[in-house]
């Protein structure tokens, strides 16, 4: 961290300004465009996954002891509509957890939360990354 922290500021300031700058757009818009705006937003949170993508290249590859660039914030784009289905499961197999009971939703929550890192780093499809995941908590 210590050797990085000039990149992970000026990380966090392009990431928190995009997020602002998105923010602000919809805000204006709401007043004239209302329809536009869900549009802009829709977009904006599609933009929203391929940075959170990224940031998981960037983890990635510093642990590698690899140097990660800004340019790979945008790096993981052929994978958003892995990453988007992949999320769209975890998030339908929590809930049916919660369905059941509350417990139970917890913890498919986190056995299933760093399915997001099988899809960036080794490119699975959502199923396998989820499959891959519970394989891995379970010891197997």
């Amino acid at each position: 961290m210590k050797s990085n922290l000039g990149f992970f500021i000026g990380l966090l300031i392009v990431v928190d300004l995009i997020h602002l700058a998105s923010d602000f757009i919809v805000v204006i818009m709401k007043k004239d465009a209302p329809i536009l705006s869900i549009i802009v937003d829709i977009t904006f949170g599609f933009l929203s996954m391929v940075i959170q993508m990224g940031l998981i290249r960037i983890a990635l590859k510093l642990h590698d002891n690899e140097k990660g660039e800004f340019a790979d914030l945008f790096s993981c784009f052929p994978l958003f509509f892995k990453y988007l289905f992949g999320s769209i499961l975890y998030v339908l197999i929590a809930i049916g957890g919660m369905i059941l009971l509350v417990i139970p939703g917890f913890i498919w929550a986190i056995k299933f939360s760093f399915f997001s890192y099988f899809i960036v780093d080794k490119g699975l499809g959502p199923i396998e990354a989820l499959k891959k995941e519970f394989c891995n908590y379970k010891g197997g």
